[in-house]
């Protein structure tokens, strides 16, 4: 019998003579399987564009009602102190999943200011899962707004148009419909409504994001570089010692407007950038994202509110990026031709003057990523022409062509490159038919009435009767459906002009859906749109509070009797670094067996200590890869 030759895998390749080839097409594999398991592929200048976070199809499942209870002993002092915008430790409950140690404060600009002068202790609220404890997050989740709907009878003026956003495949904030409880006690309906910080940037654009700006150039809040009182009496030119004005009538639980002093005209008026308050600064060129000129210190509204760690880097390549959107150069370089255009149809569609295309100029964060710049939408609490409760005639048939409020459109950069070119202005066009004939809004207005009706009829805290709900409602259904068969003929007929007629909307009374100050018969102030209300409120106010320990747990004997979440938890104890330890979700007994440590083992690995982790890996197998082709070779 002849001897058996074994040939192995190496002597099969040193004698092929298509070594290299297959050398080559290993090396690739490699590199290939590397990338794969590099979440920050962007290394070698691959990226993946989103990520699944494990928040989206939990509190944003919007098929239903939400609950959220909010613990906390010292609930009453930090009602009383809400509007300092300081965070309280509180625990909370989502869905029946417990977590401790959160970040809760008052939140909103007129809103807070609103609440704060009626009879009411309604406010809005954010919560920060990551405020005392970094390492903590919903699935994944680390900040989340609960908005009161404070100007909004319907109870969805922002619901539908987030929907309505992300529907049309605009990156737009998660939202749902909860219901709170604080104590175990009714509280009221509110929106909940994904915070547009680092775990929407991680959902939308991957872990390796670029950077976020909320543009505004009124002192009162917002940014992270901010944070000032805002003096109403300055405004107004009033004495700090003059009585504050009421605007809530107690008795028939109506917000009203204050008395404007006479003559007051707000000034509009920095026209070249700069810092400027209310009233002094409004309006500003950057804010309205128009190119000043080099220097880094022209844009202080656009970097005193980054929402992102920002470097030299990346404020000039920004301005660099305003440049050419001011000049109209190379506008597929610097602006996400879809995503903006998408974000304008739904945007001019709703008809929201409290925003980027109103008098405003604010209400709209601004992402930008290696020079190319997207909108993001935010607050349509005032959409569908309630920021200005006027004319129904008028703001039914907006032209879609020109939805600037009392400005021309190249006074607005990042809208005027849609209608300054026709090819965008046909592209823009195309995709309002598209938007009118693939989103069903009267579904998401029917679906929405039906899901939140009886939770608006038991309400003990809200803002109007379940009438004016009702009433709400059936506005926002005549005002959507007059809106869409105004703006299909203005597509039709090549029409967007001012002064068109298209729909009848002679019957229709806006206010009925709720407005800045009851809106409608209000007159307008010079350089202002109608029902505006200036109170707003400072913002920006980050310091913690110390961490108050929760009172000692009381043994029940008692099995019928309801079991607080938090009450059987070991306790939260403190390390040297003063950083908190949390249960073991084995060790704690909460509402379906599980305590959520928002460090879910299915949650994808982030940060960059995780982004190098996983180049090193990527590296490493790389590595391997040449060694054993070398050898063999």
């Amino acid at each position: 019998m002849s001897p058996i030759t074994v040939i192995t895998w190496g002597d099969a390749m040193s004698g092929s003579k298509h070594f290299d080839t297959i050398a080559w097409i290993v090396s690739i594999l490699i590199v290939a399987i590397a990338i794969l398991f590099m979440d920050q592929g962007a290394a070698l200048g691959i990226e993946k564009m989103t990520r699944a976070m494990g928040y989206e199809n939990r509190l944003f499942d919007n098929t239903r009602v939400h609950t959220i209870d909010i613990v906390m002993n010292n609930w009453d002092e930090f009602i009383a102190d809400a509007t300092s915008e300081d965070y309280y430790l509180a625990n909370v409950v989502i869905d029946g999943e417990a977590y401790k140690n959160i970040g809760i404060r008052g939140k909103g600009n007129t809103s807070l200011s609103s609440v704060a002068s009626m009879n009411s202790e309604r406010y809005s609220f954010k919560i920060e899962f990551d405020h005392y404890d970094s390492t903590l997050t919903y699935h994944g989740l680390d900040k989340l707004n609960l908005n009161n709907m404070i100007h909004d009878t319907t109870m969805m003026k922002d619901y539908l148009t987030y929907t309505m956003m992300n529907e049309f495949g605009v990156h737009a904030p998660l939202c749902s419909f909860v219901y709170i409880t604080v104590n175990g006690e009714d509280w009221g309906l509110y929106l909940a409504v994904e915070g547009v910080e680092e775990s929407f940037l991680e959902r939308n654009y991957g872990s390796n994001y670029g950077a976020l700006y909320k543009p505004d150039s009124m002192d009162f809040g917002g940014g992270r570089g901010f944070g000032k009182d805002f003096d109403i009496n300055i405004f107004f030119n009033r004495d700090k010692s003059a009585e504050k004005t009421d605007i809530f009538d107690k008795a028939n639980k109506r917000p009203q407007m204050p008395t404007m002093p006479g003559g007051f005209v707000p000034d509009t008026g920095n026209t070249q950038g700069g810092k400027g308050g209310f009233g002094r600064g409004m309006g500003s060129s950057d804010v309205k994202l128009q190119y000043i000129d080099d220097n880094i210190d022209s844009y202080p509204n656009i970097w005193n509110n980054a929402k992102t760690d920002i470097n030299k880097a990346d404020q000039t390549r920004l301005i660099e990026s305003l440049k050419r959107l001011t000049r109209g150069e190379e506008i597929e370089s610097v602006v996400d031709i879809d995503q903006v255009i998408r974000f304008f149809v739904v945007h001019n569609y709703v008809c929201n003057g409290d925003s980027y295309t109103g008098s405003m100029i604010h209400n709209y964060y601004l992402y930008e990523k290696n020079g190319q710049m997207v909108m993001i939408p935010w607050d349509y609490n005032l959409a569908f022409g309630t920021f200005q409760g006027g004319n129904a005639q008028s703001t039914v048939n907006t032209p879609i062509d020109s939805p600037i409020s009392g400005a021309s459109s190249d006074d607005r950069p990042m809208w005027n490159w849609i209608v300054a070119n026709e090819k965008y202005t046909e592209l823009y066009h195309q995709s309002f038919a598209e938007f009118l004939n693939s989103v069903d809004i009267m579904s998401s207005i029917d679906n929405a009435y039906s899901l939140i009706k009886s939770y608006v009829e038991k309400d003990p805290t809200a803002f109007y009767d379940y009438s004016e709900f009702e009433a709400g409602v059936e506005t926002l259904r005549q005002f959507c459906a007059l809106r869409t068969e105004s703006i299909r003929a203005q597509i039709v007929n090549d029409k967007t002009s001012e002064n068109m007629n298209y729909a009848d909307a002679s019957g229709l009374t806006l206010s009925k859906m709720g407005s800045m100050g009851r809106g409608g018969d209000m007159p307008e102030m010079p350089g202002i749109p109608g029902g505006f209300n200036p109170s707003e409120m400072p913002g920006g106010n980050t310091e913690q509070r110390p961490m108050p320990n929760f009172p000692g747990q009381q043994e029940r004997n008692d099995p019928t009797e309801e079991v607080n979440p938090f009450e059987q938890d070991p306790p939260i104890e403190n390390t040297t670094e003063g950083n908190t330890i949390r249960p073991s979700r084995n060790n704690s007994p909460m509402p379906g067996g599980d305590f959520n440590s928002g460090m879910d083992w299915m949650e994808p690995v982030k940060g960059n200590t995780s982004a190098w982790l996983w180049i090193a890996v990527s590296v490493l197998i790389l590595c391997v890869g040449i060694v054993i082709v070398r050898k063999y070779k």
